[in-house]
Formats: C-alpha cells, sequence, structure tokens
C-alpha cells in the first residue's frame, strides 16, 4: 500500500486532488470544473480560487481539517490501528493518504476518497451485547474476536467511546471507566435537551441483557440517502480539538457569519451553551460542535446537537470558555455572551432561566450517579 496522491469527491464529482510534499503535508488544489460552479469546502481555508494551498501548520498530521474531519479519532483509529496489524501493516508508517484510502467513502460527512484501499465485506450487527463486550475486550488490549469486523462496523467514527455505525444509525457501548447506565444517561441528556428548544437528531435505547440499553443516535450527515457535506469548528478553524482553546463568543461569531446572520441559528447556539453549562457537559470541545453546508443559500447551519452528556473532564473545566471563565460561569457569562453576539438581553434572561429549570433535575441525577 502506497499512496501519495487522493482524488476528493463530492456526490460522484471531483473537487480536487490532494498530493503529499516533500515534508509530509499535504497539499490541495481545485479541479477547473468543481472552480466553475462548486463551493468552498472549508469557507475560511480553502476559498474557490485556482491555487495550490498547503497547510501551514501540523494540527491535522499535515492536513487540512476539513479532510481531518474524515478520519476516525480515538475509538475509530484503535480500530485501524488493529485491523492494519492483523493485515502484517505497522500503523506508524501508513501515512494520512493512505489513512483516507482506508476511510474512502465510509467517513462522516460528504466527501469521499479515490483510490480507495478496499477492504469491504458484507457484515451484519448481530448481537449488540456480544459487540459490546468485544469492545470493552480491545479497550483492555485483549485479543477481539475479529478485527475486521470491528474495523467495518466502527473503524471511521470518531469521539472516545466504542461505537458501531449502519448507514442510519450510530450504537454507542460504555468505555472503561464509564458508568454500565451511559447508554440511558445520553438518553435522557438529548431528551432533556429537546424540551430545551435544542435541536438533536432521533433517539433510541437499544435493548441490552448488560445494562439498561445502548444508546442509539440517528446520523445527521445522511438524510434519505443523500451525503451532507459538514464541518466541526476545529476544521473550520484549523484548530487542535484536543486543547482548550476556544470560547463561546467565537462560537456565536462563527454562527453569525457561516449562516449569514441566521436568528435562529443564532439562538440555537446560544442554547447549546446555557444547556452545556446547567446541565454540567463541560466536554465541549472543537469536535462536539458542526457546521452543515446548505447549497441553497450557500451557507452552512449548525448541525443537530450531539455528544451531551454529564462530564467534568480531566482538567475539571469547560473545554470552551464562557466569556473567559470555564471554572464556573453563570448568568453574568452567559449574558455578556449573548448581548455581544446580539442577541437582546431579555431573550437571553428568559433562555437561561428556561433551560436552568429544565435541567436541575438532570444535573442532580447525573452527578449523584457519578460520585
Amino acid at each position: 500500500m502506497s499512496a501519495h496522491k487522493a482524488e476528493v469527491f463530492l456526490e460522484g464529482r471531483l473537487v480536487g486532488t490532494l498530493a503529499e510534499t516533500a515534508d509530509h503535508r499535504v497539499a490541495f488544489a481545485y479541479e477547473d470544473d468543481w472552480l466553475a460552479d462548486g463551493f468552498a469546502i472549508s469557507p475560511f481555508s480553502l476559498p474557490l480560487e485556482q491555487k495550490v494551498y498547503v497547510p501551514a501548520s501540523l494540527n491535522f498530521q499535515g492536513l487540512w481539517g476539513v479532510f481531518a474531519d474524515s478520519l476516525p479519532d480515538a475509538w475509530g483509529r484503535l480500530l485501524v490501528d488493529r485491523m492494519l496489524r492483523s493485515h502484517g501493516y505497522a500503523p506508524d508508517d501508513v501515512s494520512t493518504l493512505e489513512r483516507l484510502a482506508i476511510v474512502s467513502s465510509a467517513g462522516m460527512g460528504a466527501l469521499t476518497y479515490r483510490p480507495a484501499w478496499d477492504l469491504s465485506h458484507d457484515t451484519v450487527i448481530k448481537d449488540l451485547d456480544t459487540l459490546a463486550a468485544q469492545c470493552s475486550a480491545l479497550l483492555q488490549h485483549d485479543d477481539a474476536a475479529d478485527p475486521d469486523e470491528l474495523f467495518q462496523l466502527g473503524g471511521s467514527s470518531g469521539g472516545a467511546r466504542p461505537k458501531v455505525m449502519t448507514e442510519e444509525w450510530i450504537i454507542k457501548f460504555p468505555a472503561s471507566g464509564d458508568m454500565q447506565d451511559t447508554g440511558l444517561m445520553e438518553k435522557a441528556y438529548m431528551d432533556c435537551a429537546a424540551s430545551c428548544g435544542i435541536l438533536v437528531p432521533e433517539t433510541k435505547l437499544l435493548p441490552s441483557k448488560r445494562c439498561s440499553g445502548f444508546f442509539a443516535v440517528r446520523r445527521f450527515d445522511r438524510v434519505k440517502g443523500k451525503r451532507l457535506h459538514m464541518l466541526t469548528a476545529a476544521a473550520i478553524l484549523e484548530a487542535d480539538w484536543r486543547s482548550a482553546s476556544l470560547d463561546y463568543h467565537t462560537l456565536m461569531k462563527m454562527t453569525t457569519i457561516l449562516s449569514r446572520s441566521n436568528e435562529e441559528d443564532l439562538l440555537q447556539m446560544y442554547r447549546r451553551m446555557c444547556f452545556n453549562v446547567y446541565a454540567h457537559n463541560r466536554d465541549d470541545h472543537l469536535k462536539n460542535f458542526t457546521w452543515i453546508y446548505d447549497p441553497r443559500y450557500d451557507c452552512w447551519h449548525p448541525s443537530p446537537a450531539y455528544d451531551l452528556t454529564w462530564s467534568t473532564t480531566y482538567f475539571g473545566e469547560h473545554t470552551t470558555t464562557v466569556d473567559g471563565n470555564g471554572r464556573d460561569p453563570g448568568e453574568k457569562e452567559l449574558t455578556a455572551v449573548g448581548k455581544k453576539a446580539g442577541l437582546p438581553l431579555k431573550t437571553c434572561r428568559q433562555i437561561i432561566e428556561e433551560i436552568r429549570e429544565r435541567t436541575k433535575s438532570l444535573e442532580a441525577r447525573f452527578r449523584n450517579a457519578r460520585s
């Protein structure tokens, strides 16, 4: 397996070409036909111009953020590495372009890559409890029953928690250190977020003999068989999502710019900020905010909310600060962010009060469960 170039496609159309440079960065150039009537696949970093774009930073292993979003991280990367070893490859010797070839058309979002390293075979999800046990064994460094099967089901996924993916659903299993009923907790959080006026995907609990149920969330990057182009905040800003480097002021400003001042989008982002504060979700990093491209108006809207759960993070603060405060933000900071974004003070206070009241029992319930 060796790749120094790759072609990028969207809905079957050639968007452009990726090529590895001498210093192992990955340059990108749009195809002429795409330049004629396409759109900027990364609105800030890759404007629709006839030039070769070479990333300045190494935040994404030499890739532009939009392409790094296609790669799995954490759990998905663990599966890919285990699969590579089972086929005799050393994971450290596999380049980022080769990893895109492995993803091919299986990644989140709309972008696909050719040539592909075809590892596909028919894989049917049978017993979820058995899959959960295999995932747990893999996390404990034990041999999984079939690394190829686990790779097919979850090798293109992001996030730390073990999961499998179908064309319509993502199904999550508990990770090491998670409470056994973590699926029940995430379902409760998503239901509460919906009650707070936050747009969320359809969710459900799938039956299990091991726990109260496995959390399943409908994919929002697929609509009626069509793939939607989307970008995380990390990709848009070309920023390392592992570090606490963002404030909600920036997220609100990004929403205003990307959505072309759509007030409903701005209110959605404001509600999510308030929910994360009052529901004690401090894992609000750059990859937990996504925008979906709208070709009708050539703009971007915030995706439905996801990965909402009780979280303290290892350093005890919000990964995204609220008016500079990550430790204990409250009404003062929330109001300041809203006012700077142009929201009426009355509106800010109404949303704050609504979400504070609706999350009280939820936050207390799972704080006690985790203590």
